[in-house]
């Protein structure tokens, strides 16, 4: 939504506002939808075309059998959904786009658990070697493959009989954009400015008791700890920019999400309208940072 903001306030989609879009998991699918061309060359979806995304196809992503949700246990002997939902929307989403199509340069983070190495798809090293490149859907699937969520995304690799075991790159850079600065470095040595504009997906504001937690065991602690490292690893990149860009070089946009609107696989109505109501909150609450970032994009 905020992306959708920014497209109306230039008149331009975020293909031509930005050198280099960087995305994690969600993140992820979202710069790929707004990187894909269509017949025409054009972008395939505006900013709340994607948006719109998540209302439409969230009951589908998120979809289970009854004999599925008898065999995962809740998460704790499968996969909590069956891939055929998530691999249904982004066939039909991105259908036979390939990575090296992309309409501007696109950095998107994985983790191969075979080799036990980040893994990174980008378009300029898909255009440059065929190997490198892969239809748009599977990168989507590959860093949106969220543990316990979905199984791992196998991707045919270049070598007849071998593959890539990938999951979601929100292991290790839930916050991307310093991999997006890096690649903005390499891409361009000889700038002298670089203009960074990083968009979270909302931090968990639940408090852990101290006379909770220190009863805690394995099972207690598996999922919170999880949720900590997230938010930490992204608050860290956060600090990170803060202190290498000069002042009106980096935007952070972030919003907190409070109990109810924190799990991520809750589509009810009513739950994606709380998410559309704290989007339209961070923008209002962010006016002036917006259209200084604006002006900037559009000079």
């Amino acid at each position: 939504m905020l992306l959708a903001w920014l497209e109306r306030k230039t008149g331009q989609p975020v293909s031509k506002l930005f050198d280099i879009v960087a995305g994690t998991s969600t993140g992820g699918i979202l710069a790929l939808g707004l990187t894909r061309p269509d017949e025409t060359g054009a972008p395939a979806y505006s900013a709340e075309a994607m948006a719109a995304l998540y209302e439409r196809e969230g009951h589908r992503i998120f979809a289970s059998t009854f004999w599925h949700k008898l065999k995962s246990l809740g998460a704790m002997g499968d996969q909590k959904y069956p891939s055929s939902g998530v691999d249904e929307v982004l066939r039909r989403y991105f259908g036979e786009t390939r990575l090296k199509d992309s309409l501007t340069s696109l950095i998107v983070p994985s983790y191969e658990i075979e080799r036990r190495v980040p893994f990174f798809f980008k378009s300029e090293a898909a255009r440059q070697q065929p190997t490198h490149d892969f239809p748009m859907w599977q990168v989507a699937r590959a860093t949106s493959a969220a543990p316990t969520y979905f199984e791992p995304a196998r991707l045919e690799a270049a070598r007849a009989g071998d593959y890539w075991a990938l999951i979601d790159g929100g292991v290790f850079a839930n916050n991307p954009a310093a991999c997006a600065l890096v690649e903005a470095r390499t891409q361009f040595p000889a700038a002298s400015e670089y203009l960074v504009c990083s968009l979270g997906t909302g931090m968990l504001t639940r408090r852990i008791a101290y006379d909770d937690a220190r009863h805690w065991g394995l099972a207690r602690w598996a999922k919170p700890v999880l949720d900590i490292v997230l938010d930490g690893v992204s608050e860290t990149v956060n600090y990170q920019l803060n202190q290498l860009l000069p002042a009106g070089s980096y935007y952070r946009f972030q919003t907190s999400l409070q109990r109810g609107s924190e799990q991520m696989d809750e589509t009810s109505g009513k739950h994606v309208r709380e998410l559309r109501l704290l989007g339209e909150k961070m923008v209002r609450e962010n006016t002036a940072a917006l259209d200084a970032l604006a002006g900037k994009l559009a000079a």
